[in-house]
């Protein structure tokens, strides 16, 4: 049995909330009851991250906002973990311009009395008494929505919850009416994973493999990754490469460059650019590209990477000459005259700085340079 400060027992709660369907010229963009009934699968345990007992409610089709206010009122209360799952239309009230749930029966000129307020999550999750909060956001919005949200630059989300999702703009097409993409990333990663991942990177996984429609928001953004980040365990965080890496090999090569540039970016503002750890990221998307076959951009990462390296590291250190070695193998396969002219010079100055580097090498590459530069005249 676990005890909280106050001496109760802990318990946990799972809130699954199912708004309004949203559909764009006859074509389902989110249905809500589709992922509710996906997650209702899972284990509370896998939902919450932890083995106290857990209750689960499933509030699916409702009309009245009273009543969706008065479960999550009941579940902010729960002493334990508390999970809110939110899936539906976003929408506007165009009177008073506050943001809203659609629910069931939600039309534009009764959004006031049948939506679910959204600052209300806000007042309701704030009150919570003890245990960690996360809320996890599938949510479509419509064209009176889009535009606050765009003003706003994210979504008005509780302070005191970790809050992971997205919100697909409302020019999104759709598709068949089924699990949505986020929400079933989530699941296989919860499915798939040897041992639970930390919300975040299950939020990171998700996004960098469903293919999310341009323009759509993400939370967190990947500026407040960092600041997240850094309230999760380390014991909790699973090691992203080889998922990403298992990506690249199924043939998803944007999806993996996807995940390892958020990845990177993360890295970036946690521990610096220059760091050992942003370096390390860097080369990981300098093969992705490798493998992808874009040979320019893997060329330039890599003579980068080997630069990088150079500042922090001695010449014949191996990370060193593997980042030399990867440019150096990438340029032989750049088949543009033009791509491989203009990104010699960089990787013959790098060659030069590597004094354990076997001479034929620098050799070789500055004679196909030579052969290079007496073209373009």
């Amino acid at each position: 049995m676990q005890i909280d400060g106050a001496g109760r027992q802990q318990r946990g709660h799972v809130l699954l909330i199912a708004g309004d369907a949203a559909v764009r010229r006859r074509a389902v963009q989110v249905a809500p009851s589709a992922n509710l009934a996906a997650l209702g699968v899972l284990p509370a345990a896998a939902l919450l991250n932890s083995q106290v007992p857990a209750d689960t409610t499933y509030l699916d089709g409702a009309r009245d906002p009273n009543t969706v206010l008065m479960r999550l009122r009941t579940a902010a209360a729960t002493p334990g973990p508390l999970l809110v799952y939110l899936s539906g239309r976003l929408t506007l009230d165009r009177r008073g311009h506050r943001l809203h749930l659609a629910l069931a029966g939600t039309t534009a000129s009764t959004v006031r009395y049948t939506a679910l307020p959204w600052d209300w999550l806000g007042t309701e999750l704030g009150a919570r008494p003890t245990g960690p909060t996360a809320v996890v956001l599938d949510l479509v919005a419509d064209k009176s929505a889009w535009p606050v949200l765009q003003e706003y630059g994210t979504l008005p989300a509780p302070p005191s919850a970790e809050v992971y999702g997205v919100v697909v703009p409302p020019a999104f097409a759709g598709g068949p009416q089924q699990v949505s993409a986020y929400t079933r990333q989530w699941i296989d990663q919860l499915r798939r994973s040897p041992t639970r991942p930390a919300n975040l990177q299950l939020h990171a996984f998700a996004v960098g493999a469903a293919a999310l429609p341009p323009g759509t928001l993400v939370l967190p953004a990947t500026r407040e990754l960092s600041a997240t980040a850094q309230q999760v365990p380390q014991e909790q965080v699973p090691d992203p490469r080889p998922h990403i890496h298992a990506l690249a090999s199924g043939g998803r090569h944007q999806e993996a460059a996807t995940l390892a540039q958020a990845w990177e970016q993360h890295v970036l503002q946690t521990h610096g650019y220059t760091s050992p750890e942003a370096t390390h990221w860097a080369e990981i998307r300098a093969d992705l590209a490798r493998m992808a076959g874009n040979y320019r951009s893997a060329t330039q990462l890599w003579i980068n990477a080997g630069h990088t390296r150079l500042e922090h590291q001695p010449p014949d250190a191996p990370e060193v000459l593997a980042a030399a070695a990867g440019a150096l193998y990438c340029w032989t396969q750049l088949k543009d005259q033009a791509e491989a002219r203009d990104a010699g010079p960089e990787l013959v100055r790098l060659l030069r700085a590597l004094p354990s580097l076997e001479p034929r090498l620098l050799r070789l590459t500055q004679q196909r340079l030579d052969v290079l530069e007496g073209s373009r005249s």
